[in-house]
């Protein structure tokens, strides 16, 4: 038998993303079920070739079902997440509701999967999982098996974000503002503090008493959470004016030798990472390349001559993915290849 998974917030933009990649990617499920709020009930999603109705979260009864992949926002997760989780089944939650709760996991496969082991031992576990930060994941995808090869000491971020990481609105917000600046209409912001076509705003999240906004304290609680507590890390958040795809320029200062040629090596065959990193015209990625995709993208790796043992690296990935759905998805591929959770139905 197979496994029965719900997908909350279904008509969202993750939402459909995770309905597609269950699809994708063959998740061994017998059944796919699309939950949304009273206000979507009946609204058509894509599962592969099926189309299925919304159901309402409400009054879903989560008794036989195996996963919960949960993408409706931070105070549903709060809500729903626990009574969920109550009834047996295991919530991989993409909010950042649970991410620093110390009895949560924090998982992303290709860095941490390990935590899960002991995870499913626990007798007293919350079912809940918690996926990290969209500009988390991909920076930890491309740093960990460097870290493993020359410990990293000191991680400089500055992300350069898409509009997609503020949801449907902020896209619509882009295109509308762009269109008027070509029609010479009024601009309006509504989602964004300033205007975002035609520009880059250094501001994601609320501010925090240090200077630093909760997008960037983000980035350095969950890597010294997922990869090291020791590790130093600073950063810069900036959202820009594209549609989908997270970028960022990451300098990395070692405590052992590290030579740009051993970095691209070991990352040519690190689990995730695809290197696209030749030193002419257009031997790079962009945000555009990555859309859709899974990989995280890895190029101009070289040696910074500021450091005794430092790199830069361009780090590239479809936030919506790799950063938000597909790492959901590939958390319960990992407890399923694992053997770590069998379906209910089999019980």
């Amino acid at each position: 038998m197979g496994y029965k998974v719900a997908v909350v917030g279904a008509t969202g933009n993750v939402g459909r993303e995770m309905m597609d990649i269950l699809s994708e990617r063959g998740f061994p499920a017998d059944e796919v079920v699309a939950l949304a709020s009273s206000r979507s009930k009946g609204k058509e999603v894509s599962y592969g070739d099926k189309t299925l109705k919304c159901q309402v979260l409400d009054h879903y009864d989560f008794s036989d079902v195996d996963f919960c992949l949960m993408s409706a926002g931070g105070t549903l997760s709060k809500e729903w997440s626990p009574k969920i989780a109550a009834t047996g089944c295991i919530v991989i939650d993409n909010s950042s509701q649970w991410r620093y709760d110390e009895r949560i996991p924090l998982i992303v496969p290709e860095v941490n999967a390990h935590v899960l082991d002991e995870w499913v031992k626990k007798k007293d576990r919350i079912n809940i999982i918690a996926n990290p930060n969209c500009s988390t994941a991909q920076l930890l995808v491309a740093l960990k098996p460097l870290h493993d090869k020359a410990t990293i000491k000191r991680i400089v971020v500055s992300t350069y974000q898409s509009v997609s990481g503020g949801g449907k609105a902020a896209m619509d917000e882009l295109f509308h503002q762009t269109r008027a600046v070509f029609v010479a209409d009024p601009i309006e912001n509504n989602i964004f503090t300033k205007r975002i076509a035609f520009n880059v705003i250094p501001h994601i999240d609320s501010f925090m008493d240090d200077g630093s906004t909760k997008e960037e304290w983000k980035v350095v609680a969950e890597t010294k959470k997922m990869l090291d507590p020791k590790i130093k890390v600073t950063c810069t958040a900036v959202r820009v004016p594209v549609f989908v795809s997270h970028a960022e320029a990451v300098n990395i200062e070692f405590e052992n030798p590290l030579s740009a040629d051993e970095a691209r090596d070991i990352l040519r065959e690190a689990p995730g990472c695809l290197v696209i990193d030749k030193r002419e015209d257009g031997g790079y990625i962009t945000p555009v390349e990555a859309a859709g995709e899974d990989a995280t993208y890895i190029s101009r790796i070289r040696e910074d001559p500021t450091l005794e043992n430092g790199l830069n690296i361009w780090v590239v990935s479809d936030n919506l993915r790799k950063g938000a759905a597909l790492n959901t998805v590939q958390i319960a591929e990992t407890l399923v290849n694992k053997g770590l959770v069998k379906p209910r139905s089999d019980a």
